[in-house]
């Protein structure tokens, strides 16, 4: 791949994406050669999609969230670009995959490890937690109810889980002692195995997550499928 045409929101999702995008891209030498836009409500992108395919990219990322990500790439596919598809993390959810139906077949996406976690090989310590939860989800609400964005609300909850023991050794809650060892106790978290990565928290990293927290995915016969590439 040589070549990249850029599509997402015009707001800051689609920005920021866009200057992180730009930085990889230019440390891997490939080139960018659009970057259009379009709103989260808009019927139509086919003035964008004309620009993008006029510079006959090798690829095409599409920097959007949820089912309004499916337009740019359906007006792709309508149009007759045959290159390559890359989608965020954004439409890791089954819904995206119901509305963008066959358009989407082939598309590479990075997601969290839950989306693929009966994929993952056996050494992967993220698959034991991702698969309890997805089976506790489904068992609740359904199968294929699960999606990764719950996930997360999950992860938040299992750092608390070890952290709020530490913290009621300092105060109670509500008080600035409490807080401040709610914070303390938050920045020491080592070796959690959550449902999408592995936290190692730090007075410097908030976010405490390592290449484990992502897999690449395809969209294979209209299910997600863990990826090699």
């Amino acid at each position: 791949m040589k070549t990249v045409a850029f599509i997402g929101f015009s707001d800051g999702y689609g920005e920021s994406w866009f200057k992180e995008f730009s930085k990889a891209a230019d440390l891997a030498k490939i080139k960018v050669v659009a970057n259009e836009r379009f709103a989260r409500n808009d019927a139509s992108v086919t003035g964008q999609v004309l620009k993008i395919m006029s510079q006959n990219p090798d690829s095409v990322l599409i920097a959007g969230a949820g089912m309004p990500a499916a337009l740019p790439q359906k007006t792709l596919k309508e149009r007759g670009y045959k290159g390559k598809y890359y989608q965020t993390h954004g439409v890791a959810n089954n819904d995206f995959l119901r509305v963008c139906g066959k358009d989407c077949e082939g598309t590479y996406l990075p997601a969290g490890p839950l989306l693929v976690a009966e994929q993952l090989p056996d050494s992967n310590p993220v698959k034991k937690s991702a698969l309890a939860y997805k089976r506790a989800y489904e068992a609740a609400y359904g199968a294929g109810s699960v999606s990764t964005f719950g996930g997360h609300a999950w992860d938040a909850g299992l750092l608390l889980q070890r952290a709020i023991p530490v913290s009621l050794k300092k105060g109670q809650p509500g008080t600035p002692a409490f807080r401040e060892a709610l914070r303390a106790a938050l920045e020491a978290t080592k070796d959690l195995p959550a449902l999408h990565g592995i936290f190692n928290m730090s007075a410097n990293d908030h976010a405490g997550l390592d290449q484990r927290a992502r897999v690449m995915v395809q969209i294979v016969g209209g299910k997600w499928k863990l990826s090699g590439d």
